[in-house]
C-alpha cells in the first residue's frame, strides 16, 4: 500500500516555523531567567534555577535544531520518541525553573 502524495513544501515549512516559534519562546524564558538572576534580591535557589534554565535552553536548542534540519528532507522522518520526550522535558523543566526563580 503506497502513501498518498502530499505537498512537500507547506507542511514541513509550517513545522519548521512552529519549532522556530517555540525556540524563540524558550529563548525569551532563558533571557528573563538570566535577567532575574542578576537582581540584588535573588536567592541561591534562584541563581541555581537560572543556571539550570540556561542549560535546559541549550538542550532545547539542540533538539529543535535537529528537528528543523530533519524537516529539510523531501520526506522528513517522523520525530523519534527520544527527541519528543527530550523536547517536552526541556519545556517542563523551564516552567519549573521559572517558578523556582519567581518564588
Amino acid at each position: 500500500m503506497t502513501q498518498p502524495d502530499r505537498d512537500p513544501g507547506l507542511q514541513p515549512e509550517r513545522t519548521r516555523l512552529a519549532w522556530r516559534r517555540t525556540t524563540l519562546s524558550c529563548t525569551v524564558v532563558a533571557v528573563l531567567a538570566a535577567r532575574q538572576a542578576i537582581e540584588d534580591e535573588t536567592t541561591a535557589v534562584g541563581v541555581l534555577a537560572s543556571g539550570l534554565s540556561l542549560l535546559v535552553w541549550l538542550g532545547f536548542l539542540a533538539v529543535a535544531h535537529r528537528r528543523v534540519t530533519a524537516m529539510g528532507a523531501a520526506r522528513p522522518a517522523a520525530m523519534t520518541v527520544r527527541g519528543a520526550v527530550a523536547g517536552v522535558a526541556c519545556v517542563l523543566a523551564l516552567a519549573g525553573f521559572a517558578v523556582a526563580i519567581v518564588t
